[in-house]
């Protein structure tokens, strides 16, 4: 979790870190964008009309094994100023539609 307006290396942080994901042959990333919240600072980022914000959050979400993630969360960490990460175990279900019907 970072927030929007947050850069490295000359562009959006959440673009540096989809693209870092790909270079690294990570299985998948997305970006996933807030419309309102808060985090350390306590201050609240909406993207009502009337309180406009550029420091609305974003969430990256990316999948892989563990052993790739823990090295990819080690690779990142000196670009994120601020954020948050979150590791957990899920089950994932792929599906492909190349797959022909006969």
């Amino acid at each position: 979790y970072i927030a929007e307006d947050a850069r490295y290396e000359g562009m959006p942080l959440y673009e540096w870190l989809i693209r870092a994901a790909k270079d690294q042959g990570l299985a998948g990333a997305t970006l996933i964008k807030g419309m309102e919240g808060y985090g350390a600072h306590r201050e609240i980022h909406t993207s009502r009309i009337l309180r406009m914000s550029e420091k609305l959050p974003v969430k990256i979400e990316i999948v892989d094994n563990e052993e790739k993630i823990d090295g990819f969360i080690t690779l990142i960490e000196p670009a994120i100023m601020e954020g948050l990460a979150t590791v957990s175990d899920v089950e994932a279900r792929i599906f492909n539609i190349d797959r022909k019907d006969s």
